[in-house]
């Protein structure tokens, strides 16, 4: 009987990544790219305002001088418009790019992301257009689940990267040999993004390249 884990993950060999070669996943908004900056540009060009003074999301949305931010299910649906039209349009993150292609000499890149399926098209090409890897992944909810079906197909190391700490902590959870890592890309949100001493926080790109390449090749 099939492994119960890999029932819904993608094989490795699918996504043209070796078991032979230490894995690196990597997450996309606020990781390797600009995510609230492109939203903000969106939801001013949608007559909004986006205002960065919480770590969230639809809390920061709001009608011109507003002192009340948008119901979340307004927010909801300017969020899904965002990600059909326009997550192709934001910028990578400072060193992004330089980091992964340095990684990429000795380890597998997999970018894991969750987004809603309509992303899928504009993400894959925004990947492609930065030079960034093509092997991506559309998830929702935690990311420990799939992290662990993928991980497990190898017994090489593993390092997972993203900005947010549930996803962070269900990686730990469920792939507890992988190394996990923070990084918050927009410097707005650097002061109010919570922080673990479970996960190092580094919020420069080349820094944090190299402590992925250490976890990587011990």
């Amino acid at each position: 009987m099939a492994d119960p884990i890999l029932t819904s993950v993608p094989r490795l060999s699918d996504l043209g990544l070796s078991p032979d070669r230490p894995l690196v996943i990597v997450d996309v908004d606020e990781v390797l790219g600009l995510f609230m900056k492109g939203f903000g540009d969106y939801l001013a060009g949608q007559g909004y305002e986006f205002r960065v003074d919480r770590f969230a999301l639809f809390q920061n949305i709001y009608r011109p001088g507003a002192a009340d931010h948008l119901p979340i299910a307004e927010g909801k649906i300017l969020f899904d418009g965002f990600f059909a039209t326009h997550c192709g349009e934001i910028e990578p993150t400072p060193g992004a790019v330089d980091a992964l292609a340095k990684l990429g000499r000795h380890a597998g890149i997999l970018i894991l992301s969750n987004a809603p399926p309509q992303a899928e098209r504009l993400r894959g090409a925004w990947l492609k257009r930065h030079g960034l890897p093509n092997a991506l992944i559309l998830n929702t909810g935690p990311k420990g689940p799939v992290t662990a079906g993928l991980v497990a197909q190898t017994p090489q190391p593993a390092a997972f990267v993203d900005d947010l700490l549930p996803n962070l902590d269900s990686v730990a959870e469920h792939a507890p040999r992988v190394a996990t890592f923070q990084h918050v890309a927009d410097e707005r949100l650097r002061p109010l993004a919570p922080r673990s001493e479970r996960h190092p926080r580094i919020d420069d790109w080349a820094e944090l390249a190299d402590a992925i390449e250490a976890a990587i090749r011990r």
